[in-house]
């Protein structure tokens, strides 16, 4: 099998347990193959958790829950150096933190005070943690999926919009439509029998298990991924016209305050390749960045007083920035 059919196996196999949220499982792949991280925002129960810990049964990877609270320390999610007494000495021993999995599930990150959620964010970026003066490189396949509940906010501590910039993308879980609340009541009954073929309702699906060799193949693939000229310079006239919206568009002058960083043409530029490398595609497309957009702009976009005001929200500016930037 190629990395692409591996990969594919995998949202295959995700789907089949996460019904209804095909959206989240390809961001969440995307985010992935794109190695950045993912901020997930989401009303409770719609499969957040379950989605990652999908991700780690198939792709055999560790994964570590973190449940952020107000009480929380920094150490507690970095490791700290411990003293131990051994035949008469001491000495001072670094003992990991949960950080030292594959995949974070940093659960519900806005009810941890400032300093966890800057450790959080620092590791994110340098992929180390340095405590005691030494430094502890994190796993070469590390990915954090922050979670956020947009409601019951009394007692959070929002993240501040400069370092959300740090999540490649924000996605956006909502209710599962129509048939598929029928059949996540089905699945949820099959697994109170553990999934046991012999019981009545019950399925044998057949396990797969991805190597994470199958995941940098993928990314070393993705890498070439051809962006003509014409859809570069379409990236970047997105990203412009949300700093010097006034040029464009009078409406968009007055909703945006402050505009995307590179961070965000850089993540658009991944994103689309990863995107257009899951379709089939050696290059990308136009419409692989419309695809992707919104993740990658939604929490980069500060809007202003008129637009909250107003009630307009990010991907209703993203909306009009698409309709009027031209394809090149």
């Amino acid at each position: 099998m190629s990395s692409r059919d591996d990969i594919l196996a995998l949202q295959k196999q995700m789907a089949s347990a996460i019904i209804g949220q095909e959206a989240m499982i390809e961001r969440l792949l995307l985010g992935l193959l794109a190695d950045g991280h993912l901020l997930v925002e989401g009303l409770p129960g719609l499969a957040k958790t379950r989605a990652i810990k999908s991700l780690a049964k198939h792709l055999d990877a560790k994964l570590s829950r973190i449940q952020f609270t107000p009480d929380l320390l920094p150490a507690d999610i970095t490791g700290s150096e411990v003293y131990f007494s051994e035949g008469g000495k001491g000495e001072f021993r670094f003992q990991q933190g949960p950080l030292f999995a594959n995949l974070i599930l940093a659960d519900e990150v806005n009810r941890s005070p400032a300093k966890v959620q800057a450790a959080l964010l620092e590791a994110m970026e340098e992929r180390q943690i340095t405590v005691g003066g030494n430094t502890h490189k994190l796993p070469t396949l590390f990915l954090v999926m922050a979670t956020q509940n947009p409601i019951e906010q009394e007692g959070t501590y929002p993240l501040p919009e400069a370092q959300m910039d740090r999540f490649l993308m924000h996605i956006n879980v909502g209710y599962p439509q129509g048939a598929a609340e029928g059949e996540i009541v089905r699945l949820a009954r099959t697994e109170e029998y553990g999934a046991d073929a012999s019981k009545p309702g019950g399925s044998a699906l057949a396990s797969l298990v991805v190597s994470p060799d199958a995941i940098f193949a993928a990314r070393a693939e993705i890498h070439g991924v051809q962006v003509s000229e014409a859809v570069e310079n379409y990236i970047v006239a997105l990203v412009n016209a949300t700093r010097e919206p006034k040029a464009l568009d009078e409406q968009l002058a007055s909703w945006i305050q402050v505009g995307v960083s590179p961070r965000g043409s850089i993540g658009l530029d991944k994103v689309a390749r990863a995107h257009a490398w899951l379709q089939g595609r050696a290059f990308v497309t136009p419409e692989d960045v419309q695809a992707v957009v919104h993740e990658v702009f939604r929490h980069r976009l500060i809007l202003s007083y008129e637009a909250h005001a107003a009630q307009v929200s990010a991907d209703s500016v993203i909306d009009r920035l698409l309709a009027k930037v031209a394809v090149a």
